[in-house]
């Protein structure tokens, strides 16, 4: 089944340009189905399959030190999905994606309509991971389609969302002539998304090598419209978390991935231009998002440090009068807590979140003014609404390392466009 088949195209008489009008045959990529698949693959790669999952196992054990698991993990799917939107060419700062979230917890409309897009990255991720992690429930197109649906929502491509191509499409080029790429033909599409899911819902090969081809295939198949990079990356969290690997902080490999974009652009396309399968091409795919899984989970180690070492500082200055460190459990712990995941808030979003009482979280909120641990945000003339100070400069500081190719910003600049580094903190506080 895998390599090329030639299609027939029909264009368009009424196209501006000569190749839209062009009509003959075209060849487009049909990939192996993946179940059943046995691969052999070179020591090398196996051995790096291995490393790849320990390293998720490194960052997901108890004595890993992300004693605020949950929250991180929101802020780094956060990171995630800006660096799977930046890759298709919608660039936003954390900051306000942030503000935008805010006004959107509020139930108030968001202008800001780049953010609202990426926000449907979020939520798709978060869909994504929740929707297709249980492993005694089998994966289904269906649940593919919800995911793919989230992702468009709130967009002008909201019409799209979750409905499977019943044409051919392409990459790149004004008609399949001169595409970069042509995905299988649609009548194809239904039996590969079954075989998709089914592998998905199997325990055949490693949780890693699952993740990697889950991903190569779907986009190989490119069911969508639109958007299906992001739903694609979104997929490997899903493998991740389904298979239990990650089942606390999931590695931002998309933004391992947009750094090295060149690369992960060259190996899709080697892979989906093979005409003999891709055997050789699917092990150098396998070897870089090996070496992607890596990176990212060293650079989330660093990252939980300098997380660790900003709710230190936060703590000791919202010291008592009486030398007290924040009551384990009180609002003020329970909110220094929760920042990763409200970087922007509100009294009203932030009681909501802790399912705690508006008052208690209005006196926190005034102690960590005074305190200098936040600053009053203005969303609008009648919302208050409050930014942890310095928290999403740690957000820049992991975006500028992630984007360098060597993780040292200082010796090797971001290969991709990233924020302007912070500025250092004061001496003192």
């Amino acid at each position: 089944m895998p390599g090329l088949q030639r299609v027939y195209w029909e264009g368009d008489p009424a196209a501006v340009t000569r190749s839209a009008r062009r009509t003959g045959h075209v060849e487009a990529y049909v990939p192996d189905l993946l179940t059943g698949m046995d691969l052999s693959l070179p020591a090398s790669v196996s051995a790096d399959i291995g490393d790849a999952e320990q390293a998720i196992r490194s960052i997901n054990e108890p004595d890993a030190g992300f004693d605020n698991a949950d929250p991180l993990a929101r802020f780094l799917l956060r990171a995630e999905a800006v660096a799977s939107s930046n890759m298709e060419g919608l660039e936003v700062s954390v900051r306000r994606l942030a503000r935008t979230e805010e006004v959107t917890r509020e139930g108030r409309q968001a202008t800001d309509a780049t953010a609202v897009e990426v926000l449907g990255n979020v939520r798709a991720m978060e869909i994504a991971v929740s929707l297709l992690s249980d492993p005694a429930r089998a994966v289904t197109v269906d649940d593919l389609r919800t995911v793919h649906c989230r992702l468009l929502e709130n967009t002008p491509h909201a019409a799209w969302g979750g409905i499977i191509r019943d044409k051919q499409n392409w990459i790149g080029g004004q008609s399949p002539f001169d595409a970069l790429y042509l995905p299988p033909p649609p009548e194809l599409v239904p039996q590969l998304m079954d075989d998709l899911v089914a592998y998905m819902s199997s325990d055949e090969h490693p949780a890693v090598l699952q993740a990697a081809l889950t991903h190569i295939q779907f986009e190989t198949i490119h069911p969508f419209a639109d958007g299906n990079g992001r739903t694609g990356r979104a997929l490997i969290h899903a493998v991740l978390r389904r298979r239990g690997l990650a089942p606390r902080v999931l590695p931002p490999v998309s933004l391992i991935l947009a750094t090295w974009k060149p690369r992960y652009i060259d190996a899709l396309s080697e892979y989906q231009h093979s005409a003999s399968g891709g055997y050789s091409a699917l092990a150098r795919w396998i070897e870089l998002f090996n070496e992607a899984v890596g990176r990212s989970c060293a650079d989330v180690k660093e990252f939980s440090e300098h997380m660790s070492s900003w709710d230190a500082a936060s703590r000791e200055a919202l010291h008592s009068p009486q030398g007290r460190l924040p009551r384990a459990n009180s609002a003020i712990d329970k909110l220094l807590r929760a920042m990763p995941a409200l970087p922007v808030f509100s009294v009203d979003t932030a009681a909501a979140y802790l399912n705690q009482e508006r008052d208690s979280v209005e006196q926190a909120v005034a102690r960590m003014l005074n305190a200098g641990v936040i600053k009053q945000s203005s969303l609008g003339r009648r919302n208050r609404t409050f930014e942890a100070i310095g928290l999403l400069d740690q957000f820049t500081r992991l975006e500028r390392q992630l984007a360098s190719v060597s993780a040292d910003t200082e010796t090797d600049p971001p290969s991709r466009r990233v924020p302007q580094r912070p500025a250092r903190p004061a001496a003192s506080r």
